[in-house]
């Protein structure tokens, strides 16, 4: 099997062209390499370009007649950046998406695994939710995320497009063997925070202590890389039984794994893994900032037969491993 993996070049999309390497899948990476590296395509099938460029897709598909189907990772995906610079989020996950599906119709490749979010669940009172919970995106990137969907679930109702939209909780760790990490110097999520803290001595801003959670501060669903990449190659093998030709055309599956950890509580894993006391301080929110949720969904296990293997703290201990690395890796910021 061959597969196209747009946003191959950044964190997701490289730990999922790896997964899918060990399994016997060839991916074909495009990206524009905006916030993707150069470094995470050696040794793989690359060409730069724009997942939006009808030509330059023309010339991947015709170059790989025998791409089965489409992993679309490409996004841009930091909340508080999004508040900010909202138009630039809809060009880029909505408008860009458009033009995708359209050219992946003309060139008749229909099959595609969408990368969506779980942030665009409106949680239930116990911050528990499954596919069928509302949907209520409160910050621009989440609103892309919902709305790209939307438009997906339009076109395979009308058209030949089967889709897999595949709504991630919160992503750690790294790929296992080191190939690929986060290319970012300083992260803005939660456990780059930590990292960072901890390397520095400085203090670590807990943002956000009044939310109604057990511990004041923000639940989240954090799920290890390798294992959200696993789930996409579960996805490619099993797609034309989780989407048939004859079904309806467009499904959604959550990746979670099904607990809920608070940042304090992520907090004090993390002090568990390094064996030292992190310095933190309590803040107020930031911009676009939510309680969180948790999957209590099995239909990943039911349709994918796939389940998370790595814990929280496995997902700490190789992500300090990336960062002790990332700099040789990608030495130039």
């Amino acid at each position: 099997m061959k597969v196209l993996i747009t946003g191959g070049a950044g964190y997701i999309g490289s730990t999922v062209a790896s997964a899918c390497l060990e399994d016997g899948i060839e991916p074909v990476i495009l990206d524009s390499l905006l916030t993707g590296r150069r470094e995470f395509t050696r040794d793989r099938t690359f060409y730069q370009g724009h997942l939006a460029d009808g030509q330059m897709l023309e010339r991947i598909f015709t170059d790989h007649p025998d791409i089965e189907a489409t992993v679309h990772c490409a996004a841009l995906i930091v909340v508080p950046e999004s508040m900010t610079d909202p138009l630039r989020y809809w060009r880029a996950n909505v408008s860009d998406t458009i033009s995708l599906v359209d050219n992946l119709l003309r060139l008749d490749k229909p099959r595609l695994v969408f990368s969506s979010t779980a942030a665009l669940y409106a949680p239930g009172e116990d911050f528990a939710v499954d596919e069928d919970s509302p949907i209520e995106p409160v910050s621009p990137y989440a609103r892309t995320k919902a709305a790209a969907e939307a438009m997906l679930a339009d076109v395979t109702a009308a058209t030949p497009l089967r889709t897999l939209s595949l709504r991630y909780f919160t992503p750690i760790g790294t790929d296992p063997k080191l190939r690929t990490g986060l290319q970012v110097k300083r992260p803005t999520h939660l456990l780059g925070q930590l990292i960072e803290a901890w390397e520095s001595g400085t203090e670590f801003a807990v943002t956000g202590t009044d939310w109604p959670t057990r511990d004041g501060t923000g639940i989240r669903d954090f799920i290890h890389v390798w294992d959200l990449a696993a789930a996409h190659v579960a996805s490619l093998r099993r797609f034309d039984e989780v989407v048939p030709a004859d079904g309806p055309g467009y499904e959604v599956v959550n990746l979670g794994t099904g607990t809920g950890t608070t940042v304090r509580e992520m907090v004090r894993a993390f002090e568990q893994v390094t064996g030292e006391p992190l310095r933190q301080r309590d803040a107020g929110r930031r911009p676009g900032d939510v309680a969180g949720a948790y999957t209590r969904s099995d239909r990943a296990r039911q349709v994918l037969g796939w389940k998370p293997q790595h814990s929280i703290a496995d997902g700490i201990r190789d992500s300090l491993r990336w960062a002790k690395v990332r700099d040789t890796r990608l030495p130039d910021g």
